[in-house]
């Protein structure tokens, strides 16, 4: 390294006039997705005080670091709210895009990144720092996809700003969790010989997210004059086929035979990785489209500012190694699918009867459970991912196969955590809305549906202190075909939400460490399938 870099490094380390580490005021947008909730802890662990900026603050309430970051409303689209989110802020973080929200997601993000760039402006933001996509040279920009344009164009808004920007640029992130990590690993898991596209023998440079993560933190304390790009990735340059092979041996699988097909477009082998792993289409697209060009980095610059460390950036395979060993653990962090799915409902159940106007259809179905109310609710809150849904796999099972056919997330999404949930889990086909531990699970569809879904789960005990299950689908159509949705699929709910009750009360009953009382028949009480008319 050169002198002037070393001497970059060593201030941005220990702030101006070399007083020690500065205590920077950081902005952070998107701390309810995989990169963003994992920077906020690494930003307050260097002593950063943090404030979020969250469209649904409440989704943030549950992270281990929630007491220790200030959260407020707002969306990057909305001067006011950004105005008020950058007062008082020295670094402020974008890690927000608009990708899959529609066919003008490129104008959203657009807009967005000319709102946050002014309002960092007018505050008097000492840095703006925006995690990209790392795009291949001597390529146009208009032959890039979509996705890798719009990001490009985002970085280049920022760095012509009035306010200094770190833009970063990353390949393929490997983490337990990330998009990219999952493709790769349910790909070779599920398939020992499989048929791919020819973007397979393209050249990449994969990051781990531990050196995203300290490159993030890093450009915090960057000097003042630095305004530009940096292209990041780790010291391996590998194709997706040497990856698939690479990622069989750390996780002791067989090695893999593999076999391009040219014909398989990148939008066709989008549906085939929505296929085979639980990334859906409309988010493998833009990371299969990436890989239709050679994307390696070209300069490491950023070892001026931020030295590298022994060891560091992480090679592949221990970065590979320590996302496989964190998912055999069931300590994944944050995951691919903690970000609101786009075009989703995000909208709460309210708690005003009048809210709908309209119709709220509604099934509720109560039952006595043979346990405590602490083992009714182990098994409420472990519902979902391996151990299913407590009624007729094979129907949930094709609901979610149709909402994959027709674009949605569908099942395979999984559970972040085996036993524990927080609000803003993604879990299967739906998204935890509220959870009152120990009492309630609320939980808001995100599968394509004509309207706006709910199932509410209840640990309760009655008058005379005997544990009690309570469950309730609600449903608010949308239009006459919401209203046809709701009564051509109400004859399986006696099935499916009532087999539902009764499995959940005997896994609760037969859990081995709950306190037992006198056994009486299993009951459904009180159900109530039918509209509720609020005006």
């Amino acid at each position: 390294m050169s002198a002037d870099g070393q001497r970059n490094a060593t201030d941005a380390a220990n702030g101006p006039g070399g007083r020690g580490p500065e205590r920077l005021h950081c902005l952070v947008t998107g701390a309810s997705g995989y990169i963003g909730g994992r920077l906020v802890p690494e930003l307050l662990k260097a002593g950063h005080p943090v404030r979020c900026l969250a469209r649904s603050p409440d989704r943030l309430r549950d992270h281990p670091w929630s007491d220790d970051a200030e959260t407020v409303r707002g969306d990057v689209t909305d001067p006011e709210s950004v105005a008020a989110a950058m007062r008082g802020i020295d670094v402020a973080y974008y890690l927000v895009h608009a990708l899959g929200s529609g066919a003008a997601f490129e104008d959203t993000d657009r807009r967005a990144a000319h709102v946050f760039a002014e309002q960092a402006r007018a505050a008097g933001v000492r840095r703006i720092v925006y995690l990209g996509g790392l795009t291949p040279k001597g390529v146009p920009e208009s032959s890039l996809s979509p996705h890798l344009r719009s990001r490009a164009e985002v970085g280049r808004i920022f760095l012509e700003s009035q306010v200094p920007a770190t833009v970063l640029r990353a390949a393929v992130v490997i983490g337990s969790g990330s998009a990219s990590f999952e493709m790769l690993r349910y790909l070779t898991e599920r398939l020992p010989v499989m048929v791919t596209p020819s973007w397979v023998h393209t050249r990449t440079q994969p990051i781990g997210v531990r050196d995203v993560l300290r490159y993030l933190v890093g450009s915090a304390t960057m000097p003042d004059d630095v305004n530009r790009t940096f292209d990041i990735g780790g010291p391996d340059v590998l194709t997706y086929r040497e990856m698939m092979q690479r990622y069989a041996l750390v996780a002791g699988l067989r090695p893999r035979l593999i076999v391009p097909v040219p014909i398989l477009t990148p939008r066709l082998s989008s549906h085939w990785v929505g296929l085979i792993t639980p990334v859906p289409a409309s988010i493998a697209r833009p990371l299969t489209e990436s890989l239709r060009h050679e994307v390696i980095c070209h300069e490491h610059d950023i070892a001026r500012h931020l030295p590298d460390q022994p060891g560091r950036p992480l090679p592949f395979d221990q970065a590979l190694a320590l996302a496989v060993q964190r998912v055999r653990q069931a300590q994944v962090v944050t995951r691919w699918s903690s970000a609101s799915v786009p075009g989703a409902p995000s909208d709460p159940l309210p708690t005003d009867p009048d809210w709908a106007g309209g119709s709220l259809y509604e099934d509720e179905r109560q039952a006595p459970v043979d346990a405590s109310q602490q083992a009714l609710w182990r098994v409420i809150e472990g519902i979902g991912g391996d151990n299913g849904w407590y009624s007729f796999p094979l129907a949930w099972a094709v609901r979610g196969w149709m909402d994959r056919f027709v674009g949605g997330v569908g099942l395979r999404r999984g559970r972040r955590d085996a036993q524990r949930l927080r609000v803003g889990d993604s879990l299967d086909f739906w998204r935890v809305e509220e959870i009152e531990r120990g009492r309630l699970l609320r939980l808001r569809a995100e599968m394509r549906l004509p309207g706006l879904a709910w199932l509410e789960m209840y640990s309760e005990t009655d008058t005379e202190g005997h544990t009690r299950y309570r469950q309730r689908a609600l449903f608010h159509p949308r239009g006459l075909l919401g209203h046809v949705y709701w009564w051509s699929v109400s004859p399986f709910h006696a099935l499916v939400f009532g087999g539902m009750a009764r499995n959940i009360t005997r896994a609760a009953a037969n859990n081995t460490d709950a306190p037992r009382r006198a056994r009486h028949p299993l009951r459904l009480r009180g159900h109530r399938s039918r509209p509720r008319s609020h005006r």
